[in-house]
């Protein structure tokens, strides 16, 4: 099992910086323990114009088998004498990626203490693996790497066997890569990308295996084509594991086209309090006047748009009325707690048939979300910055378009009457604005005009004749003549 990194370079740039990234030295050859055998690093080529170095790995094939319990290939016996014949010892597999995150452990993460600023840089590379197994052929080597950065991408048919052509070629290839890239990442791809070609792993896929992944494809398996497969293949086809990837690299995809970093996005859960308004009685109070306002709409399918911990799903399943369910947020620490918090696991099958809990944007439309009869967006406004909200007011309002939206939002004019609230202070800290009543009947008036329904006001919570009740609600429904269009061309489609 063999690879090759080489570079180039020029008496003040010498190639055989490459030792210092490696953190191994040209001028010797070092060998390192592995669970399956011995890497051996050495340098076939070292000059200030050229450096190439190479990975060996020495697979023990006793160890092989006494690991892998007597099975084949991944643990899955591809013929009777899989676990004595085999490639392992020959094709760059999981074994080789294992290899390298042991050998070439600091270069993979990108520190170099010597020369921090080369490794920060792209630097020109070539990159060889004479043996690649790759189940889709070389069409499917070209589709992982080529939108990774590099410039030339060759996946070469390795025949069945040069004296008899006519045999065709085996599911292996010849592999080089070339192009101007940071060696960290050239290292973390190969690292992702050997065990998805060759579809099989020689250990067992646990959970910790999601973080590798992620940290592993940072910066490029979010936006990638293929990610979809890459992350199925591996985590080896569990499903469990591969939605809990999916979900994590959807929060990083909608950070990035934010331009934000994850965190920023995934803070709807204070690790410190719950995000429920004191005093409780307000926070129930909004409950109360939610469910009153679902009930009078005759809603039964309804959305939690932004359903935080689960405050309000849990309030709707213990009402028979609402058949249907769903609660959405962009968090995932969230909904794992709302998840909790209705005992999901524990639910009996009729009652979670009622509920789902889903990850996504209230910013981007979802084909998902429509044909519900309400939706609900309980103190989430507030949270979005003023230059977003067309963007939900088009996925809401627009793309979704329930027959009753609920809208609440804080009175930044009641603030006053808050002893324990500091002057010119929101009431949390990741509200972006705080709307006076009149401000908030602007917007909703706006919303409702452009997108054919009613609106109607609701204060809740006690409503002071000078500043206004602490919490304002705005129902919206469709208008009759909306109704009436929308009708017919349900019919006619």
């Amino acid at each position: 099992m063999f690879l090759t990194i080489s570079t180039t370079g020029t008496p003040e740039r010498p190639a055989t910086d490459l030792g210092f990234l490696l953190h191994k030295h040209p001028e010797r050859a070092q060998a390192f323990s592995t669970s399956h055998g011995t890497a051996h690093v050495f340098y076939p080529e070292a000059s200030a114009e050229q450096c190439t170095a190479a990975l060996l790995l020495e697979v023990d094939p006793i160890a092989l088998v006494r690991k892998g319990k007597g099975k084949g290939r991944g643990g899955a016996p591809d013929t009777a004498l899989a676990q004595y014949v085999n490639d392992r010892p020959y094709a760059a597999s999981s074994l080789l990626s294992v290899a390298m995150s042991t050998v070439f452990k600091s270069a993979l993460s990108g520190a170099c203490k010597a020369m921090p600023e080369r490794a920060a840089a792209p630097m020109e590379l070539r990159i060889e693996v004479p043996a690649l197994p790759a189940r889709g052929g070389a069409e499917l080597v070209r589709k992982l790497f080529g939108p990774l950065g590099w410039t030339r991408v060759e996946a070469e048919a390795v025949p069945l066997d040069v004296k008899f052509p006519e045999w065709g070629d085996s599911r292996y290839v010849r592999l080089v890569l070339e192009g101007e890239l940071r060696l960290a990442d050239a290292l973390r791809q190969l690292y992702v990308l050997l065990p998805v070609l060759d579809d099989a792993k020689h250990y067992w896929v646990a959970p910790d295996e999601v973080d590798k992944l992620l940290r592993a494809g940072e910066g490029w398996l979010a936006e990638h084509p293929e990610h979809k497969l890459i992350t199925s293949r591996y985590l080896a086809r569990r499903w469990g594991l591969t939605r809990q990837a999916m979900e994590r690299l959807e929060l990083v995809r909608l950070a990035e086209a934010d331009d934000l970093d994850v965190e920023s996005v995934d803070n709807a859960v204070d690790e410190g309090s719950d995000t429920e308004e004191r005093p409780v009685p307000l926070a129930v109070r909004r409950r109360d006047a939610i469910l009153a306002a679902l009930a009078d709409a005759g809603a039964g399918r309804v959305l939690d748009l932004g359903c935080g911990q689960g405050q309000l799903v849990q309030a709707l399943l213990k009402d028979p009325r609402f058949t249907e369910i769903v609660g959405l947020d962009v968090s995932m620490r969230a909904l794992t707690i709302a998840s909790r918090r209705l005992k999901l696991d524990r639910m009996g099958e009729r009652q979670a048939a009622r509920v789902t809990l889903r990850q996504g944007s209230l910013t981007y439309t979802d084909k998902r979300l429509k044909g519900y009869d309400a939706a609900v967006l309980s103190e989430v406004i507030e949270h979005l910055d003023p230059e977003r909200l067309p963007a939900l007011e088009f996925a809401v309002f627009g793309s979704a378009r329930p027959r009753t939206v609920l809208v609440t939002t804080p009175n930044v004019e009641y603030n006053v009457r808050w002893e324990t609230l500091p002057a010119g202070h929101t009431r949390h800290g990741d509200h972006r604005f705080e709307w006076t009543r009149a401000e908030f009947r602007a917007w909703a008036d706006a919303v409702a005009a452009r997108h054919g329904y009613d609106v109607e006001y609701v204060p809740v919570g006690p409503d002071d004749p000078e500043v206004g009740p602490p919490t304002q609600m705005a129902v919206f429904t469709t208008s009759t003549a909306t109704t009436g269009e929308t009708e017919k061309e349900a019919k006619a489609a």
